[in-house]
């Protein structure tokens, strides 16, 4: 009878279960590393998409209450008002023209990356145009 332990074949084999379970533990953690860091970005993409939608909001707000009261027009003017809806927001509201031949409002909002020193800005131009009265 033939003694397997002690066979060369069955000698070279032992201790590789033991390295095909930890290469396949390291791929696996891979892709566990892989997926987290594809769900950080997925996450920096969304806040900077939410901000940038914000600031939308922000600046059409502000041109929009220049359209309800264009007599008031000039007390819209601003120079880096804080906008607590954005990290580190500021707006700013430029006005030119006149009232005959129509205002081109420019709002703009700038923001605070949260975790980095970059700064973003959404700027809005409009023009505003006064209907003549019959």
């Amino acid at each position: 009878m033939l003694n397997i332990s002690r066979h060369p074949s069955h000698q070279a084999q032992k201790g590789s279960a033991l390295l095909e379970g930890l290469i396949a533990v390291l791929i696996f953690s891979l892709g566990i590393l892989a997926l987290v860091g594809l769900q950080a970005n997925s996450m920096r993409a969304v806040t900077d998409s939410k901000m940038r939608i914000d600031a939308s909001n922000i600046a059409g707000q502000r041109i929009g209450e220049m359209w309800a009261k264009p007599e008031n027009i000039d007390s819209f003017k601003e120079s880096g008002t804080n906008i607590p809806e954005l990290p580190g927001g500021k707006r700013t509201t430029t006005i030119e023209g006149d009232a005959t031949s129509g205002y081109v409002v420019t709002v703009t909002v700038a923001w605070q990356v949260p975790g980095t020193d970059e700064q973003q800005t959404y700027t809005a131009v409009s023009q505003l145009i006064s209907n003549p009265k019959p």
